[in-house]
């Protein structure tokens, strides 16, 4: 059995930079005018429960009771207002069906690990008709760091993979596959990898 799991924002939907400016959006409107770092690789921790933790330390706010469920709240709501206004957000071409062939492989497990919260995922590749029915999908609702999210997301043991593979977008996704010992697939032109499933090969 091969694992075949992927990320979301820039590798199976063209949704990165519409996703950060509603997250920093939703933020600053529960927490007011926070500063955030100035690249995402600065954060220790780049998921959306990562990088608000370290924004309520930065910000000298982390006294504050949790605001997590406002914030998600918010940033579900604008995405759901941007959808309604902009349209469903693009798949990169060809990720729907090569996700859907892999979910109807026998020798394929397939899954989604996603650095964000599990309900704005769930509305954005819902938005863009990705099927979700039978499919896991392992977010930072309960971990902030990407290698746990990623291992969350598998059905079984490690060992019990003849190769587990991951698509991703961002160098903490290569890091993160580097510490896992899994094979990583770069999607997107920051890494020079796929812009396109439509030939994507052997995985």
């Amino acid at each position: 059995m091969h694992a075949v799991i992927f990320d979301i924002d820039g590798t199976l939907l063209e949704s990165a930079a519409v996703d950060d400016d509603l997250y920093r959006s939703a933020l600053r409107r529960v927490l007011g005018p926070i500063n955030f770092r100035k690249s995402l690789t600065d954060y220790d921790f780049v998921s959306d429960s990562g990088i608000l933790w370290q924004a309520l330390i930065d910000n000298k706010l982390q006294h504050l009771p949790d605001p997590t469920g406002e914030i998600i709240s918010n940033f579900v709501g604008d995405l759901q207002k941007h959808i309604s206004k902009n349209g469903a957000f693009s798949e990169v071409p060809g990720a729907r069906n090569l996700v859907a062939s892999l979910q109807s492989s026998r020798n394929h497990y397939v899954a989604i690990a996603t650095g964000g919260w599990s309900a704005s995922a769930s509305l954005k590749l819902e938005s863009a008709e990705f099927d979700l029915s039978n499919i896991t999908l392992s977010a930072s609702d309960t971990e902030r760091d990407r290698t746990r999210i990623m291992r969350s997301a598998l059905d079984r043991p490690e060992a019990d993979y003849e190769s587990i593979t991951y698509y991703g977008d961002g160098p903490w996704d290569r890091e993160a596959c580097g510490e896992l010992g899994w094979n990583f697939i770069p999607v997107g032109r920051a890494l020079g990898g796929l812009e396109s499933y439509l030939h994507p090969g052997d995985v």
